[in-house]
């Protein structure tokens, strides 16, 4: 008997253990499930503390079922959540964060992507009808111009084109009649053609908006790129489209190329050894809208050059100026040719240097270099990109009038020119567009 007894106590002792081992396998799971669920942002942990409240009168298997199965459930619906905010994160441009938020769903739930739907977002409305809400908003918003212009033409008549947010002592810009207005946008515009700052500017309020839209300006500006050509609006919708589609050089910075090559050094004295040498030299290109061009080669690079080179009038000697002029070819190519020479220096006659000797006449010449590229897109960028197709040297003699030519081969030494933006050389206006 006292043998059964200890039997009977070892058995019930081993239960126990087993039981105590079960429910703290359900504890560490449930903890566990839990710890994981508060991990996601902005989730509490007060709903999940009353789940063991109200599971206590059942056995501990089925608490730990019954908490393990809605921990699921709610790890899943948060990871839903976040993996449709990340969708709508991603619709919106910010990439960025949709990364982030896919992240913290597939951390919850790795499979995530297979097992939502896309026809409901967090808040109960539907991805899908948004989509076809945002269709709809696109088609309403289309000519947003012609519905800011019917907006205000069924306001009163006192109603000024834009109005001050709050109250100000001072004069506010609304005050201004529509005339100056346009005239200070004209002045935003310059005779550089900055339109990035119109555009900046049409952000502002509706009332602007308008005036950045203002056919006339556009117009101008066509007129400036392309002169004559431009007289039909056909086949664009508008100015401002053809000035955004039309192929154009750039004039808010400059076309760069970097050219190197290796070049074969002096033979040592002894004939085991020759140098090398490794040369590195750029070429820019600057565009103004009244048809000028500047070109320049030089060993020097982008950050030293590019301040010189904002205005016609600059005093680095080996700058080379000329004329340039857009050509539309048969075969849908835009084609850019110029025609530069070195700037012309006046020096002074020194009579007295020939004074006891005989003037040996030097045949005076006039060079000019004539160049062809062509204009391209690359990457996200337009007309950001020159490629060389034609390059010749003419000299002209003065006293005859005959003309030499010199064609150079287009090859690897003329690498494309590619765009870059400087703030600088629209950082100030000198004359109104």
């Amino acid at each position: 008997e006292a043998e059964e007894d200890c039997h009977s106590d070892l058995v019930r002792t081993d239960d126990n253990e087993r039981s105590g081992e079960a429910n703290l396998q359900a504890e560490l799971q449930m903890f566990r499930a839990q710890w994981m669920f508060e991990l996601a942002p902005g989730v509490s942990s007060s709903g999940l503390e009353a789940l063991p409240c109200r599971a206590s009168s059942r056995g501990p298997g089925v608490k730990s079922v019954d908490a393990r199965g809605k921990q699921e459930i709610a790890k899943e619906e948060k990871a839903k959540e976040l993996f449709l905010k990340a969708v709508e994160e991603e619709q919106n441009g910010a990439l960025y964060e949709a990364i982030k938020f896919y992240r913290l769903a597939m951390q919850l739930v790795p499979d995530i992507e297979f097992k939502i739907t896309y026809t409901r977002s967090p808040d109960g409305d539907g991805v899908g009808k948004r989509c076809v809400e945002d269709n709809k908003e696109d088609d309403k918003m289309a000519d947003l111009l012609s519905d800011f212009q019917q907006q205000l033409t069924l306001q009163e008549s006192s109603v000024k084109l834009c109005q001050p947010e709050v109250d100000v002592s001072q004069t506010h810009i609304s005050v201004l009649p529509m005339e100056v207005l346009m005239y200070i946008f004209r002045w935003v515009v310059s005779s550089d053609l900055d339109l990035r700052s119109l555009e900046q500017l049409s952000l502002v309020c509706r009332g602007f908006y308008i005036c950045a839209r203002d056919p006339e300006i556009w117009h101008q500006v066509c007129l400036k790129i392309w002169g004559r050509s431009c007289n039909k609006l056909v086949p664009y919708a508008s100015w401002r489209e053809m000035f955004l589609e039309r192929p154009r050089v750039r004039f808010d910075g400059v076309y760069i190329s970097k050219t190197k090559y290796i070049r074969q050094g002096e033979q040592s004295l002894d004939g085991f050894y020759r140098a090398w040498h490794q040369v590195e030299y750029y070429r820019y290109l600057r565009f103004f809208p009244d048809g000028q061009v500047m070109m320049l080669t030089t060993p020097e690079d982008p950050p030293s050059i590019v301040p010189r080179l904002r205005t016609k009038n600059t005093r680095t000697d080996a700058i080379l100026l000329g004329h340039y002029r857009l050509s539309q070819e048969t075969d849908n190519q835009t084609k850019v040719f110029a025609v530069i020479m070195k700037k012309k220096e006046e020096k002074p006659i020194d009579y007295h240097k020939y004074r006891y000797f005989r003037r040996v006449p030097v045949q005076e010449t006039d060079h000019s270099f004539h160049v062809g590229l062509q204009l391209c897109s690359s990457g996200r960028q337009r007309f950001n990109k020159l490629v060389w197709i034609h390059h010749s040297c003419h000299i002209t003699y003065r006293s005859t009038g005959e003309t030499a030519v010199t064609t150079f081969d287009i090859d690897k030494m003329y690498t494309p020119l590619f765009f870059a933006r400087v703030k600088s050389f629209t950082a100030f206006s000198e004359k109104p567009l």
